[in-house]
């Protein structure tokens, strides 16, 4: 298994319960296929650099997980097509 760090943003739109849904969706995503998530960094709501689909900020989080390679594929696309995430990136450690 390989060692792994998401930072992904969710939009200011969504409400406390909808951003501990979304972080719990994909904690959970990882665990279901065989993954181990290390750790969990809830970072909070930042100002963008620039705008982002015309918003100025974003609650971020910070992820870092252990799973085999195709996961990673498989999370992103779960994360595009997710409501409420602005911008993710993944980095293999």
């Amino acid at each position: 298994m390989n060692k792994y760090e998401l930072m992904y943003i969710i939009s200011a739109d969504a409400n406390d319960a909808e951003k501990e849904a979304l972080i719990e969706k994909f904690k959970t995503f990882v665990e279901a296929k065989g993954g181990v998530v290390t750790g969990l960094d809830k970072l909070g709501m930042k100002k963008f650099a620039y705008k982002i689909n015309f918003k100025t900020e974003g609650y971020y989080v910070l992820m870092n997980f252990e799973a085999p390679a195709n996961l990673v594929k498989e999370m992103n696309s779960l994360m595009n097509i997710s409501d409420f995430i602005v911008r993710q990136m993944f980095v293999r450690k």
